[in-house]
C-alpha cells in the first residue's frame, strides 16, 4: 500500500482540471494502493455548489475498496476518490440560485437515483432504482467520485441545511444514522417490543440508538467486548458475546436486526427470533450463495427483509439529532487529520480497536 500527497487523481467530470494545492483528497486507485493525492479544482456544474468538507467516516465500503479492490459486487477498475459520510459547509452557493447559501452547514445526502433499461422498482422507494449511483461508489463505470476531500462540487439536491446548535462532528454520523433508521422503520413499530440486534459495529451500534429512541427493548450481539459495551452506553438491556450461541437463541426476539454481514450472524438472528418474528438484513453479506438455515426460517414463519441504504430518513435523522431524542456520539472512537489519513484507515479497520472514525478535512 503507499500513501502519497502529490500523486494526481481523475478528474471527477471527465476533462482535467489542473491540480489545485490546497485541495487534498483521499484516492483508491487499486487494491492496497490508498493515498493522499492532490485533486483538481472543485468546479461547479449546473445545480451544484462547492462545500467545504470538515468531517467524513470511514465506512466499511471504503475499508473494502482498499483492502479487496471491490465492496461486493461493486469492483475497483479505475482511481477513485473515497466517502460518502460526509458534512461540511457551503463555500460556494449554486450558480442558478438552487440550494443553501454559503456559510450554510449541510449534511450529504449521497444518492443519486436513475433507472435502467426496462428494470423496475418501487417509485417511492427510490434506493431500490437500478441505474442509481453514491458517492464514493464502483458500481457503475466511470466509477461515482466520493467526496473525502478539502473542497467538492455537488449537486445542490444532496444538500441538507444543519442547525448550527448540531455539532459538525456530531452530524458526520448523520448518513450512516439514516442506513440505520430505514433498517428500523422496515422492523415497523418495534415500541415496546424485544429486539435483538447481532453485530455491534457502527450501524448495529447505530440501530441500537434509533431502536432505543423508538421505545424498544434491545439486546445486543458482538464478539468484542469494546463494542458490547458501547452497545450498553447506546441503551441497550442486555449484551451477548457472538460465540454464545446457545444465549442468543434464547432470546427469542419480536424482531431481529442483522448487521453483522455475516453468515453467522443471520443464522443468529434467525435463532434468536420468536415464531412469527421478522430478521432486518441491513448487513451486507457476501455475493453469491451464502449458508443460511432457511429451513429454520420457514418452520418458524420468519418475514426476512432486506434494506437497503436510505431515502428520506436522513431529514428524520437530522431533527432527531438536533432536539436531543437521538445520541449517537459513543459511536465516534477515534479522529483523525487529513494528512494521517493511513493511520485512520489501519484503525478502522481493526473492529477490536475502533468504531466509527472520522477525517477531519478543515
Amino acid at each position: 500500500m503507499s500513501h502519497s500527497r502529490n500523486d494526481s487523481a481523475a478528474s471527477t467530470s471527465g476533462a482535467a482540471a489542473p491540480a489545485v494545492p490546497g485541495n487534498r483528497g483521499v484516492v483508491v486507485r487499486a487494491k492496497d494502493d490508498l493515498r493522499l493525492a492532490e485533486l483538481p479544482a472543485a468546479t461547479p456544474g449546473a445545480g451544484e455548489a462547492v462545500v467545504a468538507i470538515a468531517y467524513g467516516g470511514i465506512c466499511g465500503s471504503d475499508l473494502h475498496y482498499w483492502r479487496d479492490g471491490a465492496a461486493g459486487q461493486s469492483v475497483l477498475r479505475e482511481p477513485m476518490v473515497l466517502g460518502h459520510e460526509v458534512v461540511g459547509t457551503v463555500l460556494f452557493p449554486g450558480a442558478d440560485g438552487s440550494g443553501p447559501p454559503a456559510g450554510t452547514p449541510v449534511a450529504v445526502h449521497p444518492a443519486t437515483p436513475a433507472p435502467s433499461g426496462e428494470l423496475r422498482w418501487p417509485a417511492d422507494r427510490p434506493n431500490l432504482s437500478p441505474g442509481g449511483t453514491y458517492l464514493g461508489s464502483a458500481a457503475h463505470l466511470p466509477h461515482t467520485q466520493g467526496a473525502f476531500a478539502q473542497q467538492v462540487a455537488l449537486p445542490t439536491r444532496m444538500l441538507r441545511p444543519l442547525p448550527a446548535s448540531l455539532p459538525l462532528r456530531t452530524a458526520a454520523l448523520i448518513e450512516p444514522a439514516a442506513v440505520a433508521w430505514h433498517a428500523v422503520a422496515r422492523a415497523g413499530d418495534v415500541r415496546g417490543r424485544s429486539v435483538l440486534v447481532v453485530g455491534s459495529g457502527p450501524i448495529g451500534l447505530l440501530a441500537v440508538a434509533v431502536l432505543r429512541r423508538a421505545g424498544a427493548r434491545v439486546t445486543a450481539v458482538d464478539l468484542i467486548d469494546r463494542a458490547l459495551q458501547l452497545a450498553t452506553d447506546l441503551g441497550a438491556e442486555r449484551t451477548i458475546n457472538a460465540r454464545d450461541e446457545q444465549a442468543i437463541a434464547a432470546v427469542q426476539a419480536d424482531v431481529s436486526i442483522e448487521a453483522s454481514g455475516h453468515p453467522a450472524g443471520l443464522a443468529g438472528a434467525i435463532a434468536g427470533t420468536a415464531r412469527g418474528g421478522r430478521v432486518v438484513l441491513v448487513g451486507l453479506l457476501p455475493p453469491g450463495p451464502q449458508p443460511v438455515p432457511i429451513a429454520a426460517a420457514i418452520g418458524k414463519e420468519l418475514d426476512l427483509l432486506g434494506s437497503f441504504r436510505f431515502n428520506e430518513e436522513i431529514d428524520e435523522v437530522i431533527a432527531a439529532l438536533a432536539d436531543g431524542s437521538l445520541v449517537v456520539d459513543p459511536v465516534i472512537t477515534h479522529e483523525y487529520d487529513l494528512a494521517d489519513t493511513l493511520e485512520a484507515f489501519d484503525v478502522a479497520a481493526n473492529p477490536a480497536a475502533s468504531s466509527k472514525v472520522l477525517l477531519r478535512f478543515g
